[in-house]
């Protein structure tokens, strides 16, 4: 269309497009998201921390979003995240879309009940982390029974949430 225009010069367009390859957007290729992702936060996210995972709430959010960035903008988004980070895991509230641009599929498949179960569970990691694994002391710090603490543990535990 641009050689056509006289935008882009033909001579220049036969020299460039030896071999064309078309690559379907990302938001045709549902199942290359999360492995790109996976792989991002492994590029980005340094040899000296610790492996950072995603919760199964980020995991819709990022699917329900049509990327009109496509992968480059996949990228961004989880360097931009991981800067940002304060956990070893990225939930859905942990995904630094640009202002504006979360869709709201991903607003509704996330729920409100799923971020908070999500907040409360990072919580947790960071007074893990804080009090060394200690769990009379973290239940202190958060004002809860080592009995709820236990509880809640075994929660995260099954939704596969590392835990000291």
């Amino acid at each position: 269309d641009e050689v056509r225009k006289g935008n882009f010069r033909e001579d220049l367009y036969y020299r460039l497009n030896v071999f064309p390859l078309h690559i379907a957007p990302l938001k045709e290729r549902r199942g290359d998201i999360l492995p790109l992702a996976r792989m991002a936060i492994q590029r980005h996210a340094g040899a000296d921390q610790v492996a950072v995972t995603l919760t199964p709430c980020a995991e819709k959010a990022l699917l329900a979003r049509d990327w009109p960035g496509n992968v480059r903008e996949l990228e961004n988004l989880v360097q931009r995240s991981l800067i940002l980070l304060q956990g070893q895991s990225l939930a859905a509230a942990d995904l630094a879309f640009e202002a504006g641009a979360e869709t709201a599929a991903a607003v509704e498949d996330t729920g409100l009940n799923e971020d908070l179960r999500n907040h409360e569970f990072q919580l947790i990691v960071d007074a893990m982390r804080q009090h060394g694994g200690k769990r009379a002391a973290v239940a202190e710090a958060l004002d809860i029974s080592p009995r709820t603490l236990r509880y809640k543990l075994a929660r995260m535990r099954e939704q596969g949430i590392e835990v000291q």
